[in-house]
This record gives C-alpha cells, sequence and structure tokens, in this order.
C-alpha cells in the first residue's frame, strides 16, 4: 500500500479523522493507497488567528519527522498538510524528500485554472490576512475575488455543521453575485465536510480543498 500522510495542524483527532476519511475517496484503499492522518502533538484545537497558524507550523514539521522516522517511514510516498494556511509546507519541502502537498495551494491551484477568477468562502475573520498573502505569495492575485466570511464566532459554528454548511452557502452565494466569482474555494481543512455538501449546489465549482490536495497527490505521484 503507498502510504500517504495527511498532518492536521490542529489538535482536534475527531476533525484529523473526518479530513482523512474525504481524502480517502480519492486516495482509494482499492487503488493501494493508505491514508494516514496524524494529529499534532501540540496547540489550539481550531486555527483561527495569524499567530496561532504561524505557531503551527513547527507542530507540522514534528508531526511529520514522528510519521517519517517511526516504523511505517519508509512507506511514506507523500505529505498532505491539513490547514488552509499550508503551515509548514516549505519548510517541509526542505528537509525531506517526499513531496509535501498544501490544502490552499492545491484548492487555489483547481479553482484559478484556466484563468477563472475565484473567491474564497470561509470561516474564520482572523485568517483574512493570512489567507490573501498566501493568494499572492502563490500567484493568483489577479484572479483573486477575494473572501467571504460566515458571521460569528467560528468556533460555536464548528459546532454546528447544518449551521455551518448554510452560513458557507450563503457566503459561497455572495463571492458568486456580488464578486463574481468563476469559482469559490472553502476555505479550511475543518470545512471539509460542508464543502462536500456544497459541491453541486452552485452554478459554478465549489472547490473543497482537502479532495484538492488528494487530486494533487494523485498528479504527483503519476
Amino acid at each position: 500500500m503507498t502510504l500517504i500522510g495527511l498532518i492536521n495542524p490542529n489538535t482536534d483527532a475527531d476533525t484529523t479523522a473526518m479530513m482523512a476519511a474525504i481524502a480517502r475517496r480519492t486516495l482509494r484503499p482499492e487503488d493501494g493507497y493508505d491514508v494516514q492522518g496524524i494529529t499534532v502533538a501540540a496547540g489550539p484545537p481550531m486555527l483561527v488567528d495569524e499567530e496561532v497558524l504561524r505557531a503551527s507550523a513547527d507542530h507540522v514539521l514534528d508531526a511529520a519527522d514522528r510519521l517519517l522516522a517511526g516504523p511505517a517511514g519508509d512507506r511514506v510516498a507523500a505529505l498532505v498538510v491539513s490547514a488552509f494556511g499550508d503551515p509548514g509546507v516549505e519548510e517541509l519541502r526542505a528537509r525531506t524528500s517526499v513531496p509535501v502537498v498544501g490544502i490552499a495551494e492545491a484548492a487555489l491551484r483547481e479553482a484559478g485554472a484556466d484563468g477563472r477568477r475565484f473567491g474564497i468562502a470561509t470561516t474564520t475573520p482572523g485568517l483574512v490576512a493570512a489567507i490573501g498573502a498566501r493568494v499572492t505569495r502563490l500567484g493568483w492575485s489577479r484572479q483573486y475575488a477575494g473572501v467571504r466570511l460566515t458571521p460569528g464566532d467560528p468556533r460555536r459554528l464548528a459546532a454546528t455543521p447544518a449551521e455551518m454548511t448554510e452560513r458557507l452557502a450563503e457566503a459561497v452565494d455572495l463571492c458568486v453575485r456580488e464578486d463574481g466569482a468563476e469559482a469559490v474555494v472553502i476555505g479550511g481543512g475543518p470545512l471539509g465536510e460542508a464543502a462536500e455538501a456544497l459541491r453541486h449546489r452552485f452554478p459554478v465549482p465549489v472547490v473543497g480543498p482537502i479532495p484538492a490536495a488528494a487530486r494533487e497527490v494523485l498528479r504527483v505521484l503519476a
């Protein structure tokens, strides 16, 4: 089995399990892939501002080191960093020979394909500047239509998945109607199930970052 390590940069193990399950819908066991979710050992249960996002990079590196040095380390074919700020991605690439995929970079690549104008719908106002900086760093500024946010505290919203999905749907709608987005990225690994629920509700592509990262793994390994 080809082992893919999916690192969750927050400490919520249930979120890790959810994200790994979504990745397995693309990196399927029947096709020879084994997606192993790894929860970082320290940090908050949800990344909601730039300070904790920056701090999570060290925790991501530690989680990757533990996996690669462990008994299954020689089977690891790729690593996925499953937070939308891609914390630690560049540092991991500098210190390991296996491919490293960030869910934000993969989602932006899909959304911006063929010159499409794209927006981002998310729940975390404290990460808007970091998201914009990531867009710029990856070279997508000219196609970027901006962020639309759900109202209220993101941690409270995460505790009510059905409400979160509907609030994200409203944000996606604003991206399309008000901002002219031709594709919309759901900006967050913990928003993975909501992204799946919204995939077919709009006339434009709604890009879930975890499936996008899984498809990027397939392309890289091919």
